[in-house]
Parts: C-alpha cells; structure tokens; sequence
C-alpha cells in the first residue's frame, strides 16, 4: 500500500520552489541591471558619435538616415522636441520642424489644383527648390519624418501608398480604403473612368461613382466629360503634364462641367 506524502516533504518542497523563485528573480535582476548598463553604454557612444560626426549628420542625408536608424534601436527620438540634448547638440529638431512649415508652404500654395494631394516626388523637387542651392540638403526620408511630426495638426496630413512611392495628403479629407485603391489605379495614367474601375476592381457601378464623387466633392479630382466614348476622372496630383507647369484657379475650373 502507498504511503501519503508528509506534511515535511510538502514543507520541504515549498521551500525548495521558494528558493528557486528567489534565485530567479536575483538572475532576472541581474541580467535587467546587465542589459541597462549596456544600454546607457550604447547611449553614451551615441552622444559621442553624433557629437563627432555634427556636420556630417546635419549636411549629408544618408548618412542622416543611418543615425536616426541608429537612434531608433534604443529608442531615441532626436525628433521628440524641438529643445533638449539633441535639438542643441545637432539641430535637428529645428531642422525638422522648419522642413514641416516649408512641406506647408508648398502644399498650400499647390491646393488650388491638387485639391490637397501631391505626390512626394514633386513635394521634394519643390521644397528643393524653394530652399536654394546654397540650403542644407533634403531627402525623401526627411520629407517623409517631417510629415510624420505634422500629423499632430490633425487628419490634414498624411500620405497615401502609390506606385512604390506616397502621396502626401495636405487636407482633412476622409479617405478610405476604397479611395486610396483608386488613386493607386489611376497612377500609371493620372486619370480613370468608371469602367475601369468595374474591370479592374470588381466592383460594381454604384460602388465606383461613390467613391468618384467623394474625390470630385473634395476637390481631389476633376472631371473630363467632354473625352471621346466615357468621361474621365483626372487626378491632378498624378497629371505629369500638370506638375511641370503651373495651373491656374481659371485654368482649373475648366475641366469641370
């Protein structure tokens, strides 16, 4: 017959798990205080990297990018605020946000034919050409945290996914899923029909002239009703023949009915 375990043996095993706890609460401690050591290590050669390599930083993109890459792996944020360790030591605070008036600049003085939207290849030509040839250099990726840090103005800023590239969103207009798929088939042409919507997306006609209204009621779009077989949707922001000159209110209201 089995004997039953003893009320020693259920001490004694209490004890030994107590002591096992408490071992790994003592490694877990340890390896937390390893891993902070560590960090703040990392954090100081940071500094003295970005305190060496200042000028390189702020005048050379690429090797911008690497940094904020770098930055990112310990969870620094030289773009969190305009004042502090970073803002005096590099200026990229300020950098950023002046980028962010000068992205404004451009996009409101662009509205009154792009309704609001401007693909980013453009913002960047323009914004380099307001700048000057003697101004700091600016990449994409620049342009693209920039308008990361704009967002805190509301939903007037964002950017939309096309073609491999973005376009950058500059208005509170609501635009869902729907509307971001055809603004991606309108790409390769700069304009689509309601045709092509139903071929291509599946979609039938209610859905797309939905969605086609939304974009001519937010200024987004502007309708060719006069093309020869079925009336076309232009996309001024995706009109090539439209972002290498400039388009006047007048010029605008032309393409509408």
């Amino acid at each position: 017959m089995r004997r039953g375990v003893g009320a020693g043996a259920i001490a004694k095993k209490k004890l030994a798990e107590a002591k096992y706890k408490e071992r790994g609460n003592v490694l877990a401690e340890d390896q937390i205080a390893q891993m902070s050591k560590q960090l703040e290590t990392f954090k100081s050669n940071l500094e003295e990297f970005a305190s060496k390599h200042k000028q390189e930083i702020r005048k050379n993109p690429q090797f911008r990018v690497q940094f904020q890459e770098m930055c990112a792996t310990i969870g620094v944020d030289p773009l969190a605020s305009g004042k502090g360790f970073w803002s005096e030591m590099l200026g990229v605070g300020d950098f950023y946000y002046e980028l962010g008036v000068q992205i404004i600049e451009v996009c409101l003085a662009l509205k009154h034919r792009n309704g609001g939207l401007i693909t980013l290849d453009e913002l960047h030509h323009r914004v380099l050409k307001g700048r000057g040839k003697y101004a700091q250099d600016v990449s994409q990726d620049d342009l693209v945290r920039a308008i990361k840090k704009l967002k805190v103005m509301g939903n007037g800023f964002g950017m939309i996914p096309v073609g491999g590239s973005y376009l950058v969103q500059s208005v509170p207009a609501e635009l869902n899923m729907d509307h971001t798929v055809v603004l991606q088939l309108a790409e390769k042409k700069g304009y689509v029909t309601v045709s092509e919507i139903k071929e291509n997306l599946k979609w039938e006609k209610e859905r797309a002239c939905h969605v086609l209204d939304h974009l001519l009621k937010e200024g987004l779009a502007w309708l060719d009703s006069q093309s020869a077989g079925e009336a076309q949707y232009w996309l001024p922001a995706l009109f090539s023949e439209l972002s290498s000159r400039d388009i006047t209110p007048e010029e605008a209201s032309q393409m509408t009915p």
